[in-house]
């Protein structure tokens, strides 16, 4: 079992997800090379060291918050460096300010709304379970289920915006409802199903799960089906928190007599806003679940029900 797998499974309450999470997100680890990556997986191989150890070797700390944000959990390889954990807020976040913007026409709507779908996309299956396909090469059902993604919810993020100026623009009040509550729950809907269609394999063919000692027990759909939906509500929350708060902090400065005598300053609160918001949310999402799920042995299929006596088996949900 690779020591990834190890380290997360020690993290089971928010609280200490939160906090390790907010240190594998460290960007700086973006800098380090595949053979640092490799050096640090190769110093933790002979055996994860304990939790009070980890804390007191600085050399091993380092090691393990390098392998833990750049080293898929279920292959060992090295992810793709704007794929890692770390990558995540510096490249979202340019792409969601500009994906929010209020675009005058639907071209730039489109890009803006397809940049940022691809590359959730690009990271959902980057960092999806790999269990049952570590050494296989990409099917074309994946390919196509990948791009049919990026097309659908592209279509999806849009249309506020196109029902807005297609149909509601000479109405103040529809207009406000389709520029600001709209696309919170539409958005949110858009990245859960970017990360179910991505990962439809999974549901499919199920992932592998295993025992406390990192024993394959067997291959399970339904491990598989909530690995898949926890990330995808992990997303919708992100996503959602995203446009919706920079919405509700507009509204108020909107009241205050600062905006009323400079409007020009509106525009970029709510950029500054909206980065802030997302960076905020970014470790609080890849915190609402472990890491490494547990499962209930009696919640999964009968075939791997009578394979084991452990009560609890786990598996990797993927990010």
């Amino acid at each position: 079992m690779e020591v990834t797998v190890k380290q997360w499974r020690r993290e089971q309450s928010f609280f200490h997800r939160l906090l390790h999470w907010l240190d594998v997100l460290d960007p700086t680890t973006l800098l380090a090379s595949n053979k640092e990556i490799e050096n640090a997986r190769a110093l933790l191989q002979g055996g994860l060291p304990s939790l009070k150890e980890t804390v007191r070797d600085e050399k091993i700390k380092e090691a393990l918050k390098l392998t833990l944000s750049s080293v898929h959990p279920d292959t060992g390889d090295v992810l793709p460096t704007i794929f890692r954990a770390s990558a995540f807020t510096p490249f979202a976040v340019p792409l969601a300010v500009a994906m929010l913007l209020p675009h005058k026409g639907m071209k730039p709507a489109v890009f803006w709304q397809f940049l940022f779908q691809s590359y959730s996309a690009g990271y959902n299956f980057a960092n999806r379970n790999k269990t049952i396909c570590k050494d296989e090469k990409i099917p074309l059902k994946q390919v196509l289920l990948s791009v049919g993604a990026v097309s659908y919810t592209t279509c999806l993020g849009v249309f506020p915006q196109f029902v807005m100026y297609r149909y509601v623009s000479n109405s103040p009040a529809m207009y406000s409802v389709f520029r600001k509550i709209v696309p919170v729950p539409v958005l949110a809907i858009a990245s859960a199903l970017n990360v179910a269609i991505v990962r439809g394999f999974e549901f499919d063919k199920g992932i592998e799960v295993v025992d406390k000692n990192g024993n394959v027990v067997g291959v399970s759909q339904l491990a598989g089906t909530k690995a898949i939906k926890e990330t995808a509500l992990s997303r919708a929350a992100l996503v959602g928190a995203t446009v919706a708060a920079p919405n509700i902090f507009v509204s108020y400065l909107q009241r205050m007599n600062f905006i009323r005598r400079f409007p020009l300053a509106l525009a970029p609160a709510r950029h500054i806003m909206t980065a802030f918001v997302l960076g905020l949310m970014v470790p609080i999402s890849f915190s609402l679940y472990p890491q490494t799920g547990k499962i209930k042995r009696s919640n999964l299929e009968p075939l791997i029900q009578s394979a084991t006596t452990e009560e609890d088996l786990y598996y990797n949900r993927g990010l």
